[in-house]
């Protein structure tokens, strides 16, 4: 997966008298301007995981205040920005009317850094340079500080790189960190995190170790056992009733014998429940996914996308790299089912590979002749866009695809995790333009019904979808080399209703952003963005 990083941006700004000290605190950063755009009211929605759902569809349909009509400069815009210590790399994650105690009812936001730092915000307070921080806890034990000597490169510091996820019935935030002690030594941690205080839950944190049947990788010829130093936890967390998963890649450069991990944990004590490694008896196969995470069916099976493997061809010697993969998790961690694209080692071999972007399932949809459909999306470094018969995905054949629907979706890669909104997926690839495909009787059109007339560069955009229901969809992506956010009306792609260039004088401009892959996340009538050093906040004006 050489290639796929989130660029090391130097952490450029710092507010001393918010982080001074470790643990937990209640501060207010800086002071807003005179006239600033007043709080929002309270809210009743929750954002408690990586685009919104377990099916990862990106879309909240629960958004009453932003429309079509008023998300455009005159009355939209950047309404705050306040400084935090580290880049911010995974999704910001919002919980309404949460009871903190001495202060009442509180809509929180939670954003994590790269600095191993947790902060829960009084999201009403938020305005200009200003938020009040209800506490911060930094996720490190004594004499260890975020990881700085990884093998071959990666982001740099590097702590909390994963979106995190929340479960309102624990009171928990469950966030995985990396860090190193003073001898180099690389360890991760899965922490559960009291949502009011930032104190940690569940007698935490545990340290993340698994073994597994297999001579590949860092095996001793009959047990792989999973090396911390070359892996990283990039993917979002994902929770599925009693059991946090949580899924790995390699560090950038594909260094060192990573495998593709997948690792489960019970959410009431994290202590690991179940394990399995997708390639165990190679290497490779890192479970990248452009920051997108596993998705949970109706029947609990949970699918994660591989990428290129070190060896096997798949589907042999109980290898899955560079496949869309079914787990079953009935009993413990099992493949139920597989695809592996046809030409899949000429793609290894080329870094190309299948699991760049992460995946969408689909709703229950109905074909032309009536019978039912369970879909699901996925699009990888090959430009191709898969969409897959989640009761038979097709497994491996050398000479052909046996898929529900394949079509060329761009000439270069996809990063991109595709969302889903009334009857239309939306992606956005490498140097493309955002793009909209409809869905009708159950099949994907082969070419976008609409397409923005902005080419975004890099690393494309990992969009995300506000509306109220099935009207006022809005698309938001970001364009992170240019460092502009874009609105667009969800019925047509070609319409254009904000973007945070157009305000005269820089009004909207933001901090550079360091991750590739960030996609916006909007709550309560405001779009939050995590930058290299901010926290980026857009609302309605007035």
């Amino acid at each position: 997966m050489r290639g796929f990083r989130a660029l090391p941006w130097a952490v450029l700004l710092f507010a001393p008298t918010v982080f001074a000290g470790c643990g937990s605190s209640s501060a207010t950063l800086n002071g807003g301007p005179p006239g600033s755009p007043g709080p929002p009211a309270s809210s009743t929605t929750d954002v408690i995981t990586y685009h919104y759902d377990n099916q990862r569809t990106g879309q909240n349909l629960k958004e009453t205040t932003l429309t079509t009509s008023n998300v455009n400069s005159a009355t939209f815009g950047k309404v705050g920005e306040f400084s935090v210590d580290g880049q911010i790399d995974g999704q910001a994650l919002f919980v309404s009317q949460l009871a903190i105690p001495g202060q009442g009812n509180k809509d929180v936001l939670y954003v994590a850094t790269e600095n191993d730092t947790v902060y829960a915000l009084d999201a009403a307070s938020i305005s200009g340079t200003s938020a009040t921080i209800l506490w911060q806890t930094r996720v490190l034990p004594t004499g260890e500080a975020p990881a700085t000597s990884l093998p071959c490169g990666n982001i740099n510091p590097n702590g909390v790189t994963a979106t995190p996820v929340i479960d309102r019935t624990r009171n928990a935030i469950y966030v995985e960190a990396m860090s190193q002690d003073s001898s180099g030594n690389i360890f991760h941690r899965l922490h559960g995190l009291d949502l009011a205080s930032g104190k940690e839950l569940f007698v935490g944190p545990t340290t993340i170790t698994a073994t597994y049947p297999g001579k590949g990788g860092n095996s001793n010829g009959t047990v792989v056992t999973f090396d911390p130093k070359v892996h990283h936890e990039r993917a979002a967390l994902l929770e599925s009733g009693n059991t946090i998963y949580t899924a790995w890649s390699g560090l950038w450069g594909d260094c060192g014998k990573y495998s593709a991990w997948v690792i489960a944990f019970d959410a009431g004590t994290l202590k690991e429940s179940s394990a399995i490694d997708l390639v165990p008896n190679n290497s490779g196969g890192g479970m990248w996914m452009g920051g997108g995470g596993p998705a949970l069916d109706a029947t609990g099976s949970v699918y994660v996308i591989t990428g290129n493997g070190f060896g096997d061809t798949p589907g042999t010697n109980s290898s899955y790299g560079n496949s869309f993969v079914r787990l079953s998790t009935s009993g413990g961690l099992t493949v139920g089912d597989y695809f592996t694209p046809f030409n899949t080692l000429s793609e290894d071999n080329a870094d190309a590979d299948f699991g760049s972007a992460g995946p969408l399932l689909l709703p229950d949809l109905s074909d032309a002749g009536g019978t039912v459909r369970h879909l699901a999306v996925g699009a990888g470094k090959d430009g191709n866009l898969y969409v897959l018969n989640r009761d038979n995905l097709g497994q491996f054949n050398s000479a052909t695809n046996n898929v529900y629907q394949q079509f060329q979706l761009s000439g270069g890669e996809n990063h991109s995790s595709p969302v889903f909104f009334n009857n239309t997926v939306y992606l956005c690839p490498v140097n493309s333009t955002l793009k909209a495909f409809p869905v009708s009787k159950a099949l994907l059109a082969t070419s976008p019904s609409s397409q923005s007339a902005h080419a975004f560069g890099g690393n494309g955009a990992v969009a995300s979808i506000s509306a109220n229901g099935n009207t006022q969809g809005i698309v938001w992506a970001l364009d992170w080399s240019a460092g502009i956010l874009f609105a667009y009306d969800a019925a047509d792609l070609t319409k254009e209703l904000y973007d945070s260039s157009q305000a005269a004088g820089n009004r909207d401009r933001f901090s550079p952003v360091g991750g590739h892959f960030i996609t916006p996340m909007v709550a309560n009538g405001r779009v939050y963005i995590g930058t290299a050093t901010t926290v980026a906040v857009f609302g309605l004006l007035h």
